[in-house]
């Protein structure tokens, strides 16, 4: 793609943005300028003074930081931190605490001196907050100042915990949080009961005093807000454009994170660019979109008031142009997910032959199959494939403890009505009792009950794999290694994770794979499963497994974001008696069933989050002139041959 950034940043973008090649790029780039700043301050013998943030953007930035001083020695003997904010009230030992968050990752690692150590202190009683605060302000005076402040930003927009309302001029302070704060937080406490309100937190104007100011904006679910704080006005409403009013400020994102942009979504208004085929598609949906008007009606008029005339040129005008990306969105529905048998127009998304295919589905939780494409899963198994379903994880961690205690005494009490004698049944339904009892925010769960909890997801699964006629010995749990933490923060994907799926590959052999490609999955699981089944086909390609010639690899996503319709390659309608069935799937997965453990954002249930996706695809395929239907799932090819390209 090529256009202008000189032109943007001057007409569209009001911050420098640059965007990197993924999060671990962009973090050795932002600690690589945190430590040239330490490094001239050591040379001038005076501390270098850092304001620090919490939350998992800088999380690699802290990772790299370390690296740094372990292998090349960079020393933190001349440096004086200053954390954004701290929850307040918190104890300095809680695990949620950002005191244990800095410590985890960087400064137990390093060699930085105690008393150097600043964060907002979360335990203090309510009538010393503001006498301290006004002392953190001081102390930052007193060592001249921030060199360099390092930042994220939150859905809400904030900066530091400066929620929608803030001032520009405000100094560290107490604050109530924003509710979308509060909702995001629920993954590190556990439940919206346990997760602070309020927080101390440095000011805007705090903020704005640094000399240097660098901002991480990692992934799509960030890129709505990015936009707004980047191209919008200066505004309490996004307190991070604030950061437009300094003089130093850069910006690092990941591609994800500019799916929202203009530069992105419609980067012909802001510059010239490369009319490649993905490129025009997306123009020609747009403007459609834009005008409200279905493909096949938009004019040449309709092109050159919207700044599309270069397309005219290229295309000879609307009528051809429009019938082209008309029938490559036609092309995309299909009724015959594993392929009609004797259909062999070449414009089908899948193969005719062989007519019965084996077909796994991976879900990186015990539900997402039937959360993101159950009507295809469905469909699949009506038409006679051998379908498999493998769950990658446990998704122990998702179950209320109450259920974990229901379940648990029903067996007791079942062995009692039969009178069957089991002593150790009953000593560990004794302790889980005990244990739940007594369980702390944040305690990892026993052994006993992360199995029980596990067991629960087991048994929800196979009942939706039954009902969605999977056969029973189809339905595959690998329980991978890196999830089972007990925990929302998981181990990095080993080996050990890519060899399971290698194993189970080798003995299906299939000639389909569907796999979650949603990465907004806010804990990240699917992101994880899905680059540990992409390991799993590089191993087996690399070693010469010939069964993957005949296999194509289909992206569906799930409950938090749907494909764009320029990117979708395959569009499976859903009829209304197939979504009932879909909801009926869902249904089976009963500890998720009213509220799930981890809702986010979103506060409707799973099935009433996919019907709502299903049925939009299903209209902005009517809007633009195609057949209306009651819904459609929709998915992507992953190429084997193109990987490098289909990522970027």
């Amino acid at each position: 793609m090529n256009y202008s950034l000189s032109y943007i940043e001057k007409t569209i973008e009001k911050l420098p943005i640059n965007v990197v090649e993924n999060q671990l790029v962009g973090a050795k780039i932002m600690a690589g300028i945190i430590a040239d700043i330490i490094k001239k301050k050591q040379a001038e013998g005076k501390m270098a003074v850092l304001g620090l943030a919490t939350g998992s953007s800088p999380i690699k930035i802290y990772q790299e930081l370390v690296r740094l001083h372990k292998e090349e020695g960079l020393s933190f003997k001349n440096v004086i931190t200053f954390n954004l904010d701290e929850y307040y009230p918190m104890s300095p030992e809680d695990a949620q605490s950002y005191v244990y968050f800095m410590h985890k990752h960087l400064f137990n690692h390093i060699d930085i001196l105690p008393e150097n150590v600043n964060i907002p202190d979360g335990s203090l009683k309510i009538e010393d907050v503001s006498a301290f605060c006004n002392a953190y302000e001081d102390k930052i005076d007193e060592v001249g100042g921030i060199d360099i402040q390092v930042l994220g930003i939150g859905r809400s927009g904030h900066i530091g915990f400066n929620e929608p309302g803030s001032t520009v001029n405000s100094t560290t302070r107490l604050v109530k949080l924003d509710s979308i704060t509060i909702s995001d937080a629920i993954k590190d406490f556990g439940d919206e009961k346990l997760v602070p309100h309020r927080a101390i937190t440095m000011g805007v104007g705090t903020i704005l005093k640094a000399k240097k100011i660098v901002l991480a904006g990692w992934g799509k679910g960030k890129s709505a807000i990015l936009k707004e704080m980047i191209e919008g006005p200066v505004s309490p409403d996004v307190p991070a454009s604030f950061l437009q009013l300094h003089k130093d400020v850069s910006v690092y994102l990941d591609a994800p994170a500019t799916t929202e942009f203009t530069r992105t979504k419609a980067p012909w208004l802001v510059g010239v660019v490369e009319w490649t085929p993905k490129m025009v598609k997306r123009a020609v949906i747009w403007l459609s979109q834009k005008l409200d008007k279905p493909i096949l009606k938009l004019t040449d008029d309709d092109y050159k008031k919207s700044g599309l005339r270069d397309l005219l040129v290229e295309y000879g005008g609307a009528y051809d142009l429009n019938i082209k990306i008309f029938s490559q969105l036609r092309d995309t529905i299909t009724g015959w997910p594993g392929g009609k048998p004797g259909a062999y127009e070449k414009t089908r998304p899948e193969r005719p032959e062989p007519s019965i295919k084996r077909s796994i589905v991976f879900s990186p939780h015990p539900d997402d199959d039937v959360i993101s494409m159950g009507g295809t899963l469905i469909r699949l198994a009506d038409q006679g494939h051998d379908v498999h379903v493998a769950y990658q994880t446990s998704g122990n961690i998702a179950v209320f403890d109450d259920d974990a205690l229901r379940f648990s005494q029903f067996v007791v009490d079942l062995l009692d009505n039969q009178k069957v004698d089991s002593p150790e049944i009953a000593k560990a339904n004794a302790e889980l009792r005990e244990f739940l009892k007594n369980k702390q925010p944040g305690q990892i769960d026993t052994p006993y009950v992360k199995a029980v909890k596990g067991l629960i997801r087991v048994g929800e699964a196979a009942a939706g794999c039954r009902y969605s006629g999977v056969k029973e010995e189809n339905v595959h749990f690998l329980n991978l290694p890196f999830y089972e933490t007990g925990q929302v923060e998981k181990s990095p994907a080993s080996d050990a994770d890519v060899q399971i799926v290698v194993d189970l590959l080798r003995k299906i052999q299939p000639h389909q794979i569907f796999a979650a490609g949603d990465l907004q999955d806010p804990h990240g699981t699917h992101e994880v499963c899905l680059q540990i089944i992409f390991k799993a086909i590089r191993k087996m390609r690399a070693e010469g497994d010939k069964w993957l010639d005949d296999c194509y690899m289909w992206l569906y996503r799930g409950a938090w974001q749907e494909w764009d319709v320029e990117d979708i390659e395959m569009a499976v309608p859903i009829s209304p008696g197939e979504l009932h069935r879909k909801r009926k799937a869902i249904f089976k997965h009963q500890s998720q069933k009213d509220e799930p453990v981890f809702p986010g954002e979103d506060k409707r249930e799973f099935w009433q989050r996919a019907e709502e996706r299903n049925r939009t695809t299903a209209e902005i395929y009517d809007q633009l002139g195609l057949t209306e239907y009651e819904a459609i799932e929709a998915f992507v090819r992953y190429p084997f041959d193109d990987e490098e390209s289909f990522l970027k």
